[in-house]
């Protein structure tokens, strides 16, 4: 163990393992969490670390690497040989280390391939292979989900690991439990040998689940919000059960942001910067930047929606929604949208460009620097998810002075108050529908247009509200230090 204990602080070594991690790699909230996290628990004291796959990014060709470690292991009948780098220069406030597995890793995407379940099996053999190695063993191994949510079983019953790693607590987070990374008992070979007494600990409905196997085996399980946890033992895509039954162990912990990255005083994406004093102008001059890129009137309120095009975000409700709203509310809003995600819901966003000319666009792909400016230049964010474990944008949105419309559920039901109650500074619905939507979007603009001073005092409240990773930082480390070595 590498803990020191000093008369202050009782420094600890944490591991994180994670298929995302920005800016190497990152499909959503989970890699702003991973990329952010490690840095404020090493700016408290403790030595955090990243371990993830080595995919082809820019972030890869870009940096200098050193090699650490090259090892093999099994999966199933064939053996595959891996190699570990890493970052030489610490750039990113923690050491990042990637795992690199000819044939398998060695990808430009991060998920989305046939062998996907070949793969982060993979990884995680590599990642416990190599840490069962080290000199001195981690005091915490961090797992973020389902991709490296068979780590405490590994680490805990197979052979070649529990004698090393058996005695190393394991927490797992849980960012999304609608993937769960389930596979048929028909590829139980790529495993690592173990006591086949114990393959309950792996099933869940006849299926192997790398997110209920974490759940049963982790030593502490927590989700990015309370209010998701809550929701977990009701609704998660047939885990419910044994959420109801771990829940002892279960905590919610609400996820920060990364105040350096997202500051809209010193962000280099946004035409103009501003703080508290000047976010008037400041929003202004930004809105004006998006209004002449995608025509539109900086003098009406500006509705975006920033993320991913799919069902769980209710973006398929946005073409109905946003139209009926237009025709609703006689053209008094504009909307413009930054995503992608499935084609269908592309395609439509697409071909409202022409019928709204004026009034709505849409960006369909990613694009980092225009999330910042959009944050920036929108008087409202759009969020009318049907799930949401925590939501980082939210977080962005308030951080920037624009309005969160936003269902109450989730990470949302914890983070936003609407303006109707004492102290608000958002707007919330209760259902993820085109009414609750099109309802939403007229208090927006009757709140833009004829609530002007609530509205100011309102933005200059939520700029001040401190959603830094600092506190929960804390929380994670004190479900750490909850967890003493089993014997």
């Amino acid at each position: 163990m590498l803990t020191l204990v000093t008369e202050e602080i009782s420094i600890m070594e944490i591991i994180h393992v994670s298929a995302e991690c920005y800016p190497m790699a990152k499909a959503g909230g989970l890699g702003d969490v991973v990329g952010a996290l490690p840095k404020y628990q090493n700016e408290l004291g403790h030595v955090a670390k990243v371990v993830m796959p080595m995919y082809r990014t820019k972030f890869l060709y870009q940096n200098e690497w050193e090699l650490v470690h090259e090892g093999g292991q099994a999966l199933g009948s064939e053996w595959f040989k891996y190699s570990v780098i890493k970052e030489k220069t610490n750039k990113l406030g923690f050491d990042l280390y990637l795992v690199d597995i000819n044939g398998k890793l060695d990808r430009e995407r991060i998920y989305g391939y046939e062998d996907d379940t070949e793969r982060f099996i993979a990884f995680q053999l590599a990642v416990c292979d190599w840490i069962g190695r080290w000199q001195h063993r981690p005091d915490v191994i961090h797992c973020h989900d389902h991709h490296t949510g068979l780590i405490p079983f590994m680490a805990r019953h197979a052979y070649a690991f529990r004698y090393q790693l058996g005695n190393v607590p394991t927490v797992f987070t849980i960012h999304n439990g609608e993937y769960q990374g389930q596979f048929g008992w028909d590829k139980y070979y790529y495993l690592p040998a173990y006591d086949t007494w114990n393959w309950g600990l792996l099933d869940w409905n006849d299926a192997i689940n790398p997110m209920a196997s974490a759940i049963k085996c982790a030593w502490k399980v927590t989700t990015v919000s309370p209010s998701y946890m809550d929701e977990l033992k009701h609704s998660a895509n047939g885990l419910q059960n044994l959420f109801e039954y771990e829940k002892g162990k279960c905590q919610g912990i609400i996820n920060g942001i990364d105040t350096e990255v997202w500051n809209p005083q010193t962000d280099g994406f946004i035409a103009k910067n501003y703080d508290t004093e000047a976010v008037t102008p400041g929003k202004e001059k930004n809105k004006k930047e998006l209004a002449a890129q995608f025509g539109l009137d900086p003098e009406k309120p500006l509705i975006t929606f920033i993320g991913r095009l799919v069902g769980e975000k209710a973006a398929d409700l946005l073409p109905d929604a946003i139209s009926q709203s237009i025709y609703q509310y006689q053209g008094k809003a504009n909307f413009l949208i930054l995503g992608s995600g499935e084609p269908e819901i592309e395609h439509q966003l697409d071909a409202m460009k022409n019928r709204f000319k004026g009034y709505f666009n849409a960006y369909i792909g990613y694009n980092e620097g225009l999330s910042h400016l959009l944050y920036a230049g929108s008087d409202f964010l759009l969020m009318p998810s049907r799930v949401e474990p925590c939501g980082l944008n939210q977080l962005y949105a308030l951080r920037y002075g624009t309005v969160p419309v936003v269902r109450n559920i989730g990470g949302l039901k914890d983070t936003v108050v609407d303006f109707g109650d004492q102290g608000g500074f958002g707007i919330k619905m209760e259902q993820s529908s085109v009414g609750d939507i099109a309802y939403s979007v007229g208090r927006a603009i009757d709140l833009y247009s004829n609530k002007r001073d609530l509205y100011a005092a309102m933005r200059g409240r939520m700029m001040t509200i401190d959603h830094g990773w600092d506190m929960s930082a804390k929380q994670y480390l004190q479900v750490y230090e909850s967890l003493q070595p089993k014997q």
